[in-house]
């Protein structure tokens, strides 16, 4: 059972431990900020990572990436570039964990063939937390969570933030309101939440997803109700988790913002999802067990341009069933299986069946600790921007014959401790067919949906030392491609080919004193030469500084200098959209 009382708080609350900075510099902190400089993600920001982020795992793209929450799936019918929009305050939520491979295709994300990012709840902390900040650009920012007891295993929790700014130059501003509210009850055999969250959000900036120096915005309001249930089931492990809720997202974009706007917005979209489901861990003996899911989803679209589609709802079925086994060898070591099957279908498309096996070793001695291998398949169905927009006219040129993508991965994976240090190295070969990218061609100005198929080899080093007083977090990757477009015409990709060759991060964090600590991100990187980057710039450092001071006269008070940007770096993370200046805020927080 739950035990909220705390007797010491700690001056941060953690959002990801492969981070330094645990909240961001411009607005307030949303599920994606603990993923800008994590090892294992790219996240290519529009303005600000906070107002539109492509979340990029292992090379795939913004829609290569699935969300999930303590088992459910989330996203976005009409695009992945709003799937990340979880109107929930990450203080209600465990830090993510980055879903690949194997992990991937048995339930760490939905609808995604390149990554996951999994969450799971937090038990409700009696108390609360303010933090608030001013910076650059009439920049002005406000959260709050505060949690209570019920009684009886009863607790709840509710947050609302606000942020605004006027940006760094004309038509760059953003306006962002979240409320959420959650009930949760834990008991020794069971926990149960239901969350409501709402947020409104608008931000501008100048190319926003096209190159033609247009003041362009986007106008959001995301609603999202859902509820989980966990409960064990005997006294061996295992359990069922069940899980529903509704998302409504509604999206108004404006190619120009000062342009007159009729009585039919021109490009306004309301995308609805509604699910239920669930998983069951059974455990058949002392080393082995079955894993299942189920999940029935409904999507439905209303738009004012994606109207050239043969459909505009559809039903999701996705099922699976694993086998997990383990043996103890006689040198002390073990042996691991994780094999099964995955199904996926709609009532629209074409189905994929999604077989996976994985074979680890696991040492409880020595330097090097568990190796695996894995062969993994995934799918995903297209997008109503990429079937329904008009295939002929218009900014963004759809596809209507695209179907199902599929993806087969083939990982090594060896994960050690040596002394402070702990660890992983891996490698990956990824084969995606009929990928949806988003292309152009130079004698032509309009972006087109395209099928490719794409070869990804990579490699992915992560290593994490802590100390007294410092701990250090280094995260390296290497991508190679190689893209089959077939017929289509095309001469660039926004997404597919918007990849780093090699990215390396780095985080510090240096405990100067009880009070005082620096906490310093960094990510260092050299891109894939793309055609339609305006700068030409390839190769640029990144970084993110933070001074956070625990006033010894009142312990729950800690004020901050945050600098994000800190070599005002002009890279552009999507081709032609441009980089957010230097920005440097100072704030407070409050905790009882």
């Amino acid at each position: 059972m739950h035990d909220a009382s705390v007797a010491e708080l700690s001056p941060f609350t953690v959002l990801s431990p492969r981070v330094a900075n645990q909240e961001p510099v411009a607005t307030i902190v949303t599920p994606v900020s603990a993923l800008r400089y994590a090892p294992a993600v790219d996240l290519q920001a529009r303005n600000f990572a906070e107002g539109q982020a492509d979340v990029a795992i292992r090379g795939g793209t913004f829609a290569n990436t699935g969300f999930v929450l303590d088992g459910v799936p989330l996203y976005d019918p009409q695009t992945g570039h709003y799937t990340s929009e979880l109107p929930i305050v990450p203080g209600m939520m465990s830090p993510p964990t980055i879903a690949v491979g194997a992990d991937l295709a048995v339930g760490g994300g939905w609808n995604a063939t390149a990554g996951g990012v999994a969450y799971d709840w937090q038990p409700v902390r009696v108390g609360g937390e303010l933090s608030v900040g001013i910076g650059d650009w009439h920049t002005y920012r406000a959260d709050v969570l505060a949690g209570v007891a019920l009684g009886g295993g009863w607790a709840a929790d509710v947050g609302a933030g606000f942020s605004h700014s006027d940006g760094p130059f004309a038509d760059a501003d953003h306006q962002i309101s979240r409320y959420a509210g959650r009930v949760q009850r834990v008991t020794e055999r069971s926990a149960t939440n239901v969350v409501v969250g709402y947020q409104d959000k608008f931000f501008g900036w100048p190319n926003l997803y096209t190159p033609f120096n247009s003041p362009e915005t986007e106008d959001i309001q995301t609603l999202l109700i859902l509820g989980t249930h966990a409960q064990q089931i005997g006294d061996d492990g295992s359990k069922v988790e069940i899980g529903a809720y509704y998302r409504r997202n509604d999206d108004n974009y404006a190619y120009n913002r000062y342009a007159p706007v009729g009585p039919v917005p021109p490009f306004q979209h309301t995308a609805q999802v509604t699910a239920a489901g669930g998983q069951l861990h059974w455990v058949l003996t002392e080393g082995s067990s079955i894993d299942a899911r189920l999940w029935l989803l409904a999507d439905e679209l209303e738009s004012t341009s994606l109207t050239f589609g043969s459909f505009y709802s559809r039903t999701h079925l996705t099922t699976g069933a694993y086998y997990n086994g383990s043996s103890w060898l006689e040198t002390g070591d073990s042996l691991h299986l994780r094999a099964g099957l995955g199904y996926d279908t709609t009532n629209r498309g074409a189905d994929a069946m999604t077989p996976v096996i994985e074979v680890a070793l696991e040492r409880p001695s020595g330097t090097w600790r568990r190796w695996s291998a894995g062969y993994s398949t995934a799918s995903q169905a297209p997008s109503y921007t990429a079937v329904a927009g008009n295939p002929n006219g218009g900014l963004f040129r759809a596809n209507p014959v695209l179907d199902r993508a599929t993806s087969r991965t083939l990982d090594l994976t060896g994960e050690f401790a040596a002394g402070a240090w702990t660890g992983s190295i891996g490698a990956f070969y990824r084969w995606d067919d009929e990928l949806i990218d988003w292309t152009f061609r130079s004698d032509f100005w309009a972006r087109s949906a395209a099928a490719v198929d794409l070869e990804t080899a990579g490699v992915e080093v992560f290593a994490r030392r802590g100390g007294e007083k410092f701990d250090l977090i280094l995260g390296y990757s290497w991508l190679e491609k190689s893209a089959d477009y077939g017929r289509a015409p095309v001469d660039g990709s926004f997404y597919a080919l918007n990849f780093p060759n090699h990215r390396f991060t780095a985080a510090v964090v240096w405990r100067v004193d009880e009070n005082l600590e620096v906490r310093f991100d960094n990510e260092l990187r050299w891109q894939e030469a793309n055609p339609l980057r305006l700068n030409d710039t390839e190769r640029t450092l990144l970084s993110s500084l933070g001074v956070y001071w625990r006033t010894p006269w009142v312990r729950q008070l800690q004020l901050s200098l945050q600098v994000d940007n800190l070599w005002d770096s002009d890279f552009e993370e999507i081709p032609a959209v441009p980089a957010a200046p230097r920005l440097i805020a100072v704030g407070a927080r409050w905790r009882w």
